[in-house]
């Protein structure tokens, strides 16, 4: 029985939360250098989050849960919005290794999880074994049901608009490096089966740098059922320009289930961030949407604050909430790969 078929479904990011799950970062290697630089923008995004939300963060030991917890309270942030779980994992990005949690259509008491294989981006960092197993102990915590699809996914590659459409990109789940034995139709088979959705659009590229070979939370994000955002590069001479201008042509010729075109608002991409001659994948649309919150990463730039009233016109309701994330996107993520939100269950 898949998850579609006992009527579960993977809700819009901008619906109710419970929670927000994290991951606490520890893993040098995805910050050469520079690891400790990220820890006041991380913070200051949990203390965003406590607002309006608890905050659940997965951490390796005892001793790990002590120092976080130092750092939180020296920061105010409120420690009765934040709970720890002894989840050993390799690296911190918890939008790809976490749970995706499900709600059900017929019965809002019931949620549950499903745990995809993780391969750590088409195995680019081993080891990743800790990271696999993320969302089955998240289930047991939980006491929730876990369903096991058997294939590569991860959450950044996916978005939902909360009716039936789940959107990604054939740059990414078609890569080889992930499921070469599934054809096109057959992974989305898999989503629409277990991710509870009944269409899937495809755009056809990532932006330049971004290691996990073209995640859609990098370039599309639905912001309400059939209104996306979607970056784009102005600069003709950028090697972003002609990606972006080709998802955006794919995007103006899709149909959403209702026969409706999408509303396309168009974001900026920032200048180039670049450190040690590496271009990183800075992106606005790497945004996290919480309750009552949309916080955006900013990267010191002269099109932050254009980015930001963008976002704020697309989310009249929620404050826009921008955080530095110029040293955190060295880890070639942000605020959106960082986290993965929990649905509220009734």
């Amino acid at each position: 029985m898949t998850p579609k078929s006992l009527g579960y479904y993977f809700p819009a990011e901008f619906a109710p939360h419970n929670a927000t799950w994290l991951s606490w970062p520890h893993k040098e290697a995805s910050w050469p250098g520079k690891i400790d630089a990220i820890f006041p923008s991380y913070i200051a995004f949990i203390k965003t989050l406590t607002r309006f939300e608890m905050v659940k963060i997965n951490v390796v030991d005892a001793v790990m849960q002590q120092r976080a917890t130092a750092m939180l309270q020296v920061a105010g942030v409120d420690m009765s919005k934040v709970g720890f779980f002894l989840h050993p994992t390799n690296d911190a990005w918890c939008r790809d290794h976490g749970p995706a949690f499900l709600l059900n259509k017929t019965d809002s008491s019931k949620k549950a999880i499903v745990d995809w294989n993780y391969n750590a981006w088409g195995n680019k960092y081993p080891p990743f074994d800790l990271d696999d197993v993320i969302p089955t102990l998240i289930g047991r915590q939980l006491g929730l049901p876990v369903f096991n699809p058997g294939i590569i996914m991860e959450g950044g590659s996916v978005d939902f608009n909360g009716a039936g459409t789940v959107i990604t990109s054939t740059a990414c789940l078609l890569n080889p490096n992930r499921n070469p034995e599934l054809s096109q139709a057959e992974i989305e088979q898999y989503l629409m089966d277990y991710y509870g959705q009944e269409q899937v659009l495809w755009v056809d590229e990532g932006i330049i740098g971004d290691d996990t070979d073209g995640h859609i939370d990098d370039t599309v994000r639905f912001v309400n059922e059939d209104t996306v955002l979607t970056v784009v590069e102005e600069n003709t001479s950028d090697d972003n320009h002609a990606l972006l201008q080709r998802n955006l042509k794919q995007l103006k010729s899709m149909r959403l289930l209702n026969g409706k075109q999408l509303n396309i608002v168009a974001l900026p991409m920032p200048d180039p961030v670049i450190w040690e001659e590496q271009m990183l994948p800075a992106s606005y649309a790497n945004f996290y949407i919480a309750n009552n919150q949309v916080v955006v990463p900013t990267f010191r730039a002269d099109k932050d604050d254009k980015a930001l009233q963008i976002i704020q016109s697309c989310f009249p309701d929620r404050e826009i909430v921008g955080i530095d994330s110029t040293d955190i996107i060295w880890g070639l993520g942000s605020f959106h790969c960082l986290s993965q939100q929990e649905p509220n269950g009734k």
